[in-house]
């Protein structure tokens, strides 16, 4: 999508050099390698990068314009923004595609399953044949969110989009400058407590993605978006699973009811229910299922053909993937993790059919002074989830233990392991046929090292 130059330069504060040579219509790049030409490189600066270095390149390519916040980098005679932050730019510039785009925009964050809820979501938005358009993998943040609008087709319907935040009141900043129709919390737990500092503040940056005046979605089982909801008394829609907390009396909610019933209930209205076939693995998932059908419901969609597109989700890479290996099953969902996740992903382990389970669980990472307490309680959690053996490994292995002991587990089934290669060699050594081993724990730990050591085994 092209942005016109009049409103880039408006929404961006931008001092322009030789404008003469600017392009009317602009589009946006910030990789040399696929830059085409007569676009903008924008020259982002991240941690371990400064996209000034590769403004030679860009001009190589055939760059039309550059963005900087350096004037100093701008070779003589070239045509460019001059911006206090590229950054912030570029998201500036991203607020202009989103606001000439007819697309409906569904935003989505929370502490655990955004990027399941996000595939959800656009499966069921696109069942019916609508253009629609997702945040690829968890490029989540104001350069991936900034990416996904201003690459946006100028037919998309629907743009499904993920909010994450590693800074207090990013997804404010976020969801102001792409003004979602429809934004969902999935749920607010304990991730990146480190970065955050406190619940609190944690709490009030993930509610911060209805800043933009966004109708609402939430989860009805989790305590602290409902807290949020009644301090704030907008209405919203609510999403659950049987067993958990029913919605507010009177609120609009989705509730999916096993793998075989969506219940809609309006406002004002009867309650409706509709027969589905929900197949995705991990029970905990379900949830994700149900968050999804709520935000399809607010945008319009039929009940009816929502509970037809559920019977085709699929799980993304990385979440309660199953294969086989060395004569037993794994389940890989270790793309990553924090305290209610893990907790929610054991107790689904727990209710899958198998002689006997093995669960492999690695740290947790970003959970600042609470981390040993949280991973305490993952161990406990783990002790009630009928495990033959827990594998515990990483920084907070020893409170991993510590919180199964304490929960009633023996010492004898717990196991700790220094590295990934140790639990490929106590997975080969002990691991049964027909056993069920369950790989869950922070991305840092790499633990899909741990399913490929299995199979290399196997193979040889």
């Amino acid at each position: 999508m092209t942005v016109p130059l009049d409103d880039a330069v408006r929404a961006s504060a931008a001092r322009t050099l030789r404008g003469d040579l600017l392009p009317r219509e602009l589009r946006f790049s910030t990789d040399t390698r696929s830059l085409a030409p007569g676009d903008a490189f924008v020259a982002l600066r991240g941690e371990r990068f400064d996209g000034h270095d590769y403004i030679a390149a860009a001009r190589a390519a055939g760059a039309g314009a550059i963005v900087v916040d350096d004037e100093r980098h701008v070779p003589p005679g070239t045509a460019a923004f001059v911006v206090a932050d590229t950054t912030h730019a570029y998201l500036a510039f991203a607020s202009v595609a989103r606001a000439r785009s007819r697309a409906r925009v569904a935003a989505i964050t929370g502490s655990a399953g955004k990027t399941t809820t996000k595939a959800f979501l656009a499966h069921v938005l696109g069942a019916g044949g609508a253009r629609t358009v997702a945040t690829p993998r968890n490029e989540n943040n104001e350069i991936g969110v900034a990416k996904l609008f201003l690459s946006l087709p100028d037919d998309a319907e629907f743009v499904v989009v993920e909010f994450g935040a590693r800074h207090a009141g990013e997804i404010a900043t976020l969801a102001r400058a792409v003004r979602p129709d429809v934004a969902v919390v999935t749920n607010i737990g304990e991730a990146h407590l480190e970065v955050f500092g406190s619940r609190e503040l944690l709490a009030e940056t993930k509610w911060g993605i209805f800043a933009a005046g966004a109708r609402r979605v939430a989860n009805a089982g989790d305590a602290t978006s409902r807290a949020l909801a009644e301090r704030d008394g907008i209405p919203a829609t609510w999403f659950g699973v049987t067993g958990e907390p029913a919605a507010p009396r009177g609120a609009s909610s989705v509730v999916l009811r096993g793998r075989g019933e969506l219940e809609v209930a309006r406002t004002g209205e009867a309650r409706e229910s509709y027969p589905v076939d929900v197949t995705v693995a991990g029970d905990h998932n379900l949830r994700n299922v149900a968050a999804a059908a709520a935000v399809a419901v607010d945008l319009g969609f039929a009940p009816s053909a929502i509970a037809a597109s559920l019977a085709t989700l699929a799980l993304p890479a990385g979440r309660y993937e199953r294969s086989s290996v060395c004569g037993f099953d794994v389940i890989y969902d270790a793309y990553n993790a924090n305290p209610s996740g893990m907790v929610a992903t054991l107790a689904s382990f727990a209710r899958e059919a198998a002689p006997r389970r093995i669960a492999v669980l690695a740290s947790m990472a970003e959970l600042g002074e609470d981390a040993p307490a949280l991973h305490r309680s993952v161990g406990a959690a783990a002790a009630t989830s009928r495990l033959a053996t827990l594998l515990v490994g990483g920084d907070y292995a020893d409170d991993l233990a510590r919180g199964a002991r304490e929960g009633g587990m023996a010492d004898s089934c717990i196991v700790p392991f220094a590295s990934n290669d140790g639990a490929i060699a106590w997975l080969r050594a002990h691991a049964r046929p027909d056993d069920l081993v369950l790989l869950k724990g922070s991305r840092r730990y790499k633990l899909e090292d741990v399913v490929a050591g299995l199979r290399g085994a196997h193979a040889g």
